[in-house]
């Protein structure tokens, strides 16, 4: 029976595939298992200061500046020049690591394609093997698709976007690669695995000297920067690369790292693409973070846009920042997709994506996100002719007028309403997004909008917020108050509505009951669970225990 051959305390728990073993090699693993030694003791103070943060947060005190670090914010050094090949980042497309997308989204016509190992790849050990597949043959400009559908071969055009990777939070572990005994941390395996096989190449072809380039989730203080400063110093080091070659752009998705966009950038300086506004996970922060506060409720998670005051004031924020410290100041997620049986119904949605990014484009942004390739002319259009030939705006649009943003503007309360039509979108979009994850999906359209795990987080932790503290909410002439009791009732009304919609046949074959039990599980738990997807993790975990041997 073939297995993998691994290197002393390396334990793989996953199928074996020969395609797979040319990943996991021993030499690779041995890269990998060295970044979890060094660095799993960091990770684990880390995350014990996210739950000691949660304390504070649920005991009363809000986040806020930090005094400590008051120099850094007011000291006056700049990030490592950025790269030629990434100073022009317009439009960027994001999707999962599936090799029929990696290769749409290269050729789309965007300036970046971020492909996912986090919010919009369900971590299977298929789809994440697969996935560093997909981008090694893309780094080497060999990947293609043949479309037994559509009888159709999909391959790399002449001009492709740049790309970046996106590993998983610091919080997700790996199930299937053991290291010592324990798990390994999700993040090191995507990065560790994708770096090794891919620096070299990538830096001589698309990076122009620089890269690998990629994208950093969920982090809430400055400290995870620091840590991730060390991997890439570790990994330049390995490769025998000059320091800097890497580069990374943090995603700012949770409210505590709002308040340290500068010491996070000045823990990456010489690795450091700038922030990005990840405003769907930023609102999930929102909630989480004011768990405890039963006057923190948010309105419809379709009134919590750009225009309320928080979120205004953090992308203000963001842009003086990134740009007082010379990199990227990148927009937020532009989530509709082409409705191609509505013309009228698809011009609206457009229009809405135009006014959106014309809003980013005059705050100062240097580029933005698009979750479809059908937005993409759109998008660029706007950004271009308020740019003009200039690649970015990091040193036009300085924002100066931002500095006067306090504490008190990134936590004001939303403003809007709460609806029984929220409730039950909400119940709806988290059953049907968490019923394609478990079934190796996670990059859902539902309803006109791309969907992923983010948008999931918010329709769960605003349903456990209403049900916890007792939301009062319109719909129908009539006020109802959210009790455990109307929420199940809500469930099962929405079920019977998703079969209705999908058909009792794809009802029956997928995991829409299950979905259905974890989610309103999570909904009506006593306590928030940090995360949707660490509990539905085990749900997907597959062991093979003989997948691996030493020789």
């Amino acid at each position: 029976m073939a297995c993998y051959d691994v290197p002393e305390g390396v334990d793989i728990r996953g199928r074996y595939d020969a395609e797979f073993a040319k990943i996991l090699t021993r030499e690779a693993l041995l890269f990998v298992a060295g970044l979890q030694r060094e660095f799993r003791g960091q990770i684990r103070y880390a995350m014990e200061c996210r739950r000691e943060a949660k304390r504070r947060y649920n005991s009363g005190a809000p986040p806020g500046f930090d005094p400590a670090t008051r120099f850094v914010r007011e000291g006056d050094w700049v990030c490592a020049p950025l790269p030629p090949a990434i100073a022009d980042r317009t439009v960027e497309i994001t999707g999962p690591v599936e090799r029929k997308m990696v290769i749409n989204a290269l050729n789309s016509g965007a300036k970046v394609f971020m492909a996912d190992f986090e919010d919009a790849l369900s971590p299977s050990w298929e789809n994440l093997m697969k996935g560093q597949v997909n981008l090694r043959d893309a780094v080497n400009g060999t990947i293609s698709f043949h479309d037994q559908a559509r009888n159709r071969v999909y391959k790399l055009n002449d001009k492709i976007a740049k790309l970046f990777v996106r590993p998983r939070g610091w919080h997700l572990p790996e199930a299937h690669i053991l290291v010592d005994g324990e798990p390994a941390a999700g993040c090191l395996v995507d990065f560790g695995l994708y770096f090794f096989h891919n620096q070299a190449q990538f830096r001589s072809t698309q990076g122009g000297g620089f890269g690998p380039f990629f994208y950093l989730p969920k982090m809430e203080h400055s400290r995870e920067a620091k840590i991730w400063n060390c991997v890439f110093e570790r990994a330049e080091k390995m490769a025998g690369v000059e320091r800097g070659s890497i580069r990374a752009t943090v995603l700012i998705e949770t409210l505590p790292a709002a308040f340290e966009m500068e010491e996070i950038l000045y823990e990456l300086r010489e690795h450091s693409a700038g922030l990005n506004c990840g405003r769907w996970d930023y609102i999930f922060s929102y909630v989480k973070t004011f768990q405890a506060h039963a006057d923190r409720l948010l309105p419809d998670r379709v009134e919590v846009g750009m225009a309320q005051h928080f979120m205004r004031s953090y992308s203000d924020l963001l842009i003086r920042t990134c740009h007082r410290r010379g990199v990227h100041a990148m927009g937020g997620m532009a989530a509709q997709i082409p409705i191609r049986d509505n013309p009228a119904a698809n011009e609206a949605a457009l229009e809405l994506v135009r006014k959106d990014k014309l809003r980013e484009v005059l705050a100062g942004h240097d580029g933005t996100w698009a979750a479809h390739p059908g937005l993409i002319p759109a998008i660029m259009e706007v950004f271009k002719a308020h740019m003009g030939d200039r690649p970015n705006q990091i040193h036009t649009a300085r924002r100066d007028d931002a500095a006067a943003i306090t504490a008190e503007d990134l936590l004001q309360r939303p403003r809007g309403s709460r609806t029984m039509d929220g409730l039950r979108l909400n119940t709806r979009v988290g059953i049907q997004y968490l019923a394609a994850w478990l079934t190796g999906t996670g990059s859902v359209p539902l309803y006109n909008l791309m969907e992923d795990a983010a948008t999931a987080e918010i329709s769960r932790v605003q349903n456990w917020q209403w049900i916890k503290y007792g939301a009062v909410l319109d719909g129908d002439g009539v006020k109802a108050t959210v009790t455990p009791e109307l929420f199940a009732r809500v469930v099962e009304e929405e079920m019977a509505r998703i079969e209705k919609e999908v058909g009792p046949e794809r009802f029956r074959r997928g995991m829409y009951k299950a979905a259905g039990k974890i989610f309103a599980r999570q909904c009506m738990a006593p306590e928030l669970d940090d995360f949707l997807t660490l509990d539905a993790y085990n749900h997907i975990v597959v062991h093979h225990p003989k997948a691996s041997s030493r020789l």
